[in-house]
């Protein structure tokens, strides 16, 4: 009988996939707000956590940012400022990217990014890092996809603010076989109303050879639970130091504490899943010695059959 499961994808040294542990990635985006220490607190917590990963997001400004904002000027914790010269103050560049790189080998965990251009693939390549990610904004990108599928690295790729068309052209352009599909919703934070989390079952359906997973950004824990009960085999989940600090990801971040309730009970959930093989435990002997009045005749039948399995045979 042919296995109808997908094939799993290397992250690192995991394999991802159903039937594997769930891969459990904390989003550093840029909460860390531009400042390199607060991207080492962050990496502690999802390295105290459990998680396996963290991420960063990576851009070059003068190409993600349209031309004509630019100059808009914005009030921002560092002064009034443009947005051109905002979005280079919270980019981390090759210095801040080596002293990650050390400190995440350090403490054990693994890192990737969300490049945002093709300038950022090749920055983001210098560190070979265990996988891509393209953030739902990007889906539409197709040189973007095109210039991470030539990495030959597993890219992860969000569904959010995309219909089912374009998620199946971004499939085409990345090609199935090296891919992890996340279901999300890109709102920030996102009502839980609108979450749809059987969109897992739907994509399981449509990409049957591929693993999928769940990149949630709602206020809470129980419907990231929901997603892994429902398969989802890779979770991503935005993490801050502080939902109240200044950025426009925190408030759908999870802080530290729930970070490490989070992981905890992903890692019930899955274990309490099981494998669909229905059985008697052990543990369940003596409450049906207690309980079961009536054995009943299936249970008659296999007693006799035990027995006549135990008779010696007779030349």
């Amino acid at each position: 009988m042919t296995s109808t499961a997908p094939r799993p994808r290397a992250i690192g040294d995991r394999q991802v996939g159903p039937g594997r542990p769930v891969y459990i990635t904390g989003e550093i985006g840029i909460n860390h707000n531009g400042d390199l220490e607060n991207a080492y607190r962050l990496i502690d917590a999802a390295a105290e956590a459990g998680c396996d990963a963290v991420k960063f997001q990576k851009r070059t400004p003068e190409i993600c940012t349209p031309r004509d904002q630019w100059d808009l000027e914005r009030d921002t914790p560092w002064g009034r400022m443009t947005y051109l010269d905002y979005r280079h103050r919270v980019e981390f560049g090759e210095p801040e990217y080596r002293a990650i790189d050390a400190y995440c080998r350090k403490t054990g965990i693994d890192w990737f990014a969300s490049p945002w251009d093709v300038p950022s693939v090749e920055f983001l390549e210098a560190f070979a890092p265990p996988a891509h990610k393209v953030a739902s904004a990007c889906l539409t990108d197709d040189e973007l996809l095109r210039a991470l599928r030539a990495t030959g690295r597993t890219v992860i790729l969000s569904t959010g603010m995309s219909t089912p068309q374009q998620i199946r052209h971004a499939v085409e352009v990345l090609g199935s076989e090296n891919i992890v599909l996340c279901h999300a919703t890109s709102t920030y934070p996102a009502k839980h109303e609108e979450l749809n989390l059987r969109m897992i079952h739907t994509l399981q359906a449509e990409y049957p050879n591929v693993p999928i997973g769940y990149s949630g950004h709602e206020v809470g824990l129980q419907t990231t639970l929901a997603a892994v009960a429902l398969g989802a085999c890779f979770v991503e989940r935005h993490i801050t130091l502080d939902r109240a600090m200044w950025g426009s990801d925190q408030a759908a971040s999870v802080e530290v504490p729930g970070l490490q309730r989070l992981v905890r009970d992903i890692r019930i959930v899955e274990r309490a899943l099981g494998d669909g093989v229905k059985r008697v435990y052990e543990g369940e002997l003596a409450p049906m010695r207690k309980l079961r009045r009536v054995p009943g005749a299936v249970a008659e039948a296999e007693a006799r059959a035990a027995d006549a399995d135990r008779e010696p045979v007779t030349a």
